[in-house]
């Protein structure tokens, strides 16, 4: 039988669903591979048998009650994305929190000191005036070497080398088609 890298997946996750609900079927609690799995094929079944979009989001939360998970799952698992196929085609369905909202001091929480942190002190800044001239809008993530952006942000690249921008690591800038704006960047770290 030959299948498709897509149909491979489907079953790939199939399994993993299975398992879940063997687990489940048991009394055991889930980690967060196997309890997105069934999120993920409850989702997929829901689509392909019509459900709408907006009834199918609203209802992926009750998919695995909270006390059937193990500690932290809420938290590791903020959200589900998965490309699913409904009788019009293929939509990409985000699920937030699938699991309700993780316990602002429970594992996996992200807890910060008092006071404000500088971001890479001491490292070289400077102003760098950048144009989008292509046609969409152009993303450059926090760390992305700014000399291998997009070829349709122009700038002096020869200044930018060894730099990225000077924002909070894990965020990203957006950049208009059309837009011209000045922006701060940061020497990287290492040898650049």
């Amino acid at each position: 039988m030959h299948l498709t890298p897509r149909e491979q997946e489907r079953l790939l996750l199939f399994s993993a669903a299975e398992l879940a609900r063997r687990r489940l079927a048991r009394g055991a609690l889930l980690g967060a591979t196997e309890a997105t799995a069934l999120v993920c094929d409850e989702v997929l079944e829901m689509a392909w048998d019509g459900l709408p979009l907006e009834e199918l989001v609203a209802a992926a939360p009750g998919v695995v009650p909270r006390d059937r998970l193990l500690p932290g799952v809420a938290a590791a698992v903020p959200g589900i994305q998965v490309e699913a196929l409904f009788p019009h085609g293929t939509s990409l369905v985000h699920i937030p929190e699938p699991f309700g909202p993780a316990e602002p001091a429970g594992p996996g929480a992200v807890l910060t000191a008092d006071g404000d942190i500088e971001l890479a002190p001491d490292r070289p800044r400077r102003t760098l005036t950048v144009t989008n001239q292509g046609p969409r809008t152009v993303w450059v993530s926090s760390h992305f070497p700014l000399e291998e952006t997009n070829n349709a942000l122009v700038f002096d690249r020869e200044a930018a080398h060894g730099h990225r921008l000077d924002i909070p690591a894990g965020t990203s800038a957006a950049f208009a088609a059309g837009e011209t704006r000045d922006v701060e960047i940061v020497a990287r770290g290492g040898s650049r």
